[in-house]
């Protein structure tokens, strides 16, 4: 970027034509009469060379003017910085891989696979933030702690899979987890995003307690209750007949993932399919946005000098050759 700081000394600029018109038109009209006994000696010295460049020093003297002038309107250079400061959101994924989240209604894949692919994507698009994943069926466990390293929580994110723990629902306990890997976070907002697809059957702590500590420790939990309405099918190995699919009832607790969500300030949400769960995580994604403040600021460093140096060395160069070069005699 380019400006001047005092631009109003540029008005002065326009005394500059008037001083050419006034050279070509008026300045060499004056003449001067010198009186000579014998001008035999005169012409026997003949003229000069340069003096058909005598144009010059008003060249000079014109340019050390225009330079002078510009220096007084103190030319900046500058560039543009910005000051970006953000606010992260500390996020925990808490994710149901109890046996019946195999169930094959969030085609082309089971609910398990759909949710994987959804939270992967959900997590390259969060920036500035820190997320971590838990994972629960009857027990709770940590998958990945909170991170920026977003390229650590998909690698875990694949390695999820049913029967990495024990069979069952711990929803009490999922939720204590999260809270204990949140409790020491200093961000300002602490979101718990929590997917099941069943009713809670296990573990020590129940659900309200642990979201009312929830509550008190300022995390906000999002619930998602994963499952189409109705019956799904279910696949079941047989050692006889191989693979078959049994329709099976969704049960989810919703009432109960309404009530966490209501007492942490949340909300709850119901996916049927995958579609619908990537809208919620469009959703909740949108809800929590990191906030980010841009101060945009300009240096500017000072070029008059430069002007004023170069105004000098004309000014300079038109004394020095209007007494030597273009000398006049007196």
């Amino acid at each position: 970027m380019f400006r001047f700081a005092n631009p109003e000394f540029l008005l002065l600029l326009i005394v500059i034509p008037y001083f050419v018109y006034w050279h070509f038109h008026k300045g060499n009209r004056r003449s001067v009469t010198l009186q000579y006994p014998n001008l035999e000696l005169v012409k026997a010295v003949g003229s000069s060379r340069w003096n058909r460049y005598r144009h010059i020093l008003f060249g000079l003297r014109i340019l050390a003017l225009a330079l002078l002038i510009i220096a007084l309107a103190r030319p900046q250079s500058g560039a543009k910085q910005e000051e970006i400061t953000t606010e992260g959101i500390d996020i925990i994924l808490a994710m149901d891989i109890s046996s019946s989240m195999l169930a094959e209604d969030f085609k082309p894949k089971n609910r398990l696979e759909a949710a994987k692919v959804v939270a992967a994507k959900f997590v390259r698009g969060r920036k500035n933030d820190r997320i971590g994943m838990v994972i629960f069926a009857r027990q709770s466990f940590t998958q990945c702690p909170l991170t920026l390293d977003y390229g650590i929580v998909q690698n875990f994110i694949k390695d999820i899979r049913v029967g990495l723990i024990e069979d069952g629902t711990a929803i009490g306990m999922a939720i204590a987890n999260c809270v204990n890997r949140l409790r020491d976070s200093k961000a300002k907002s602490k979101v718990v995003i929590l997917l099941t697809d069943g009713v809670n059957n296990a573990g020590e702590l129940d659900p309200i307690t642990a979201a009312q500590i929830a509550k008190a420790m300022g995390i906000r939990i999002y619930t998602i209750g994963a499952g189409s309405k109705g019956t799904a099918l279910y696949p079941v190995d047989d050692p006889f007949f191989g693979r078959r699919y049994l329709p099976m009832q969704v049960e989810i607790d919703e009432k109960l993932l309404k009530e966490v969500a209501r007492i942490t300030g949340g909300k709850y949400f119901r996916a049927t399919d995958r579609k619908s769960l990537e809208q919620i995580y469009d959703e909740i994604g949108k809800m929590e946005k990191t906030k980010i403040e841009v101060k945009e600021f300009t240096r500017y460093a000072e070029l008059f000098v430069y002007f004023l140096i170069a105004g000098l060395g004309a000014l300079v160069l038109e004394l020095v050759l209007t007494n030597t070069k273009f000398r006049k005699i007196p």
